[in-house]
């Protein structure tokens, strides 16, 4: 009686297989939770495909994967002096590659790696129009400097994160992110990184498409570009995955009866379907979509008038439509109203749930 994400295991690996395939030197994303599979088994996977870096969201996300993945670990949080050493996770420091999007933190991480007599791996990360990390164009000069002879810090190339690609362009949003890559990769103080290193070419990127990577392989033929793909990569085929609940109870109510925890009167005559899958899950649990379109405001001011009255859609499918909570979701389970004379099903069906998969807690994973 759990909540269950099942996965066609010959369709999901040939899509992972498929993607990397097309984009050359891609960098597997594992972090939160796993896009709802899990880190350590997208650590392993990534380990099958073969790739040689794996991107993780914060330094304490390593510890789950070093030992299940021989590669190299890039951090996509930026560095900050409290950061948790490697030594300090007991991961070897030579794998493990820090993005930096700071003047001060670069100079600390040089005197740290002179003082260990080491250099420390690092990523420059630019800022972009997404404006959450990066070093400004007037600071790259000193970045450059301080990378110098590369006994403190050795280069491994330079961080673009770019907002989500626009699949439906309109006067206010970018129909593609080549201009802003070019810009910044044009960039003087950029054009000649080779000189610290084959490695230092890397120009590691989040959230372009194919074929803007394409385009930009050909404008800057001197650089390796490193596309870092999560969602894109594990949750690319979504007709792999699927989601379940079971059904626990069923009970049949007429107009006014009283159930759940605050009282509530049933609305009409029906039936109160308790389901697997609650807040602890993630159900019921909702951040901003951020969606611009006239349709999804629409549909967003509707939502909120059901919320107003009481009724909230949930995500379970009963008879082909999603059914409306009952009342808000428990802990591990959740209730449904079912009105009278739609299907009933009956307890141990499994329903189908639509879900965030970064935002939900599986009890189960059952991958084919």
């Amino acid at each position: 009686m759990a909540l269950v994400l099942h996965v066609d295991g010959d369709r999901w690996r040939a899509h992972l297989r498929g993607t990397v395939e097309r984009q050359p030197g891609l960098v597997p994303v594992i972090k939160g939770n796993g896009y709802g599979l899990g880190l350590h088994r997208l650590a392993r996977r990534a380990q099958w495909l073969g790739v040689d870096t794996v991107a993780v969201g914060t330094h304490h996300e390593l510890p789950e994967l070093h030992q299940r993945f021989d590669g190299d670990l890039l951090v996509l949080s930026p560095w900050r002096p409290f950061q948790p050493t490697p030594e300090e996770l007991e991961i070897d420091p030579a794998r493990v590659v820090h993005t930096v999007g700071r003047l001060q933190d670069l100079e600390a991480l040089d005197e740290q790696g002179r003082t260990a007599g080491r250099p420390v791996r690092v990523v420059l990360e630019r800022l972009t129009s997404m404006l959450r990390h990066g070093l400004p164009a007037v600071d790259v000069r000193d970045a450059l400097r301080v990378v110098g002879d590369g006994r403190g810090v050795r280069l491994e190339g330079v961080a673009l994160h770019l907002p989500l690609p626009v699949t439906r362009p309109t006067l206010l949003t970018k129909p593609s992110h080549v201009p802003e890559v070019e810009r910044i990769l044009s960039d003087p103080q950029l054009a000649d990184l080779a000189r610290f290193g084959e490695r230092a070419t890397q120009v590691w990127v989040s959230h372009l498409t194919e074929s803007e990577l394409e385009i930009l392989a050909l404008k800057f033929p001197g650089a390796r570009f490193r596309p870092r793909v999560g969602t894109g990569l594990w949750l690319g085929d979504r007709g792999a995955l699927r989601v379940t609940g079971t059904v626990l109870d069923a009970h049949p109510v007429e107009r006014g009866d009283t159930y759940g925890y605050r009282g509530r009167s049933a609305p009409r005559r029906g039936t109160l379907l308790v389901v697997s899958g609650g807040t602890s899950h993630g159900i019921g649990l909702e951040a901003p979509t951020g969606e611009a379109t006239l349709k999804a405001r629409a549909a967003s001011i509707a939502r909120g008038g059901l919320d107003a009255a009481g009724f909230v859609r949930s995500p379970y499918s009963v008879g082909g439509k999603q059914r409306l909570f009952a009342e808000p979701p428990h802990m591990q389970v959740s209730m449904l109203f079912i009105p009278h004379g739609a299907p009933v099903p009956v307890v141990g069906q499994e329903l189908d749930v639509r879900v965030r998969y970064t935002a939900t807690a599986f009890d189960r994973v059952e991958i084919s």
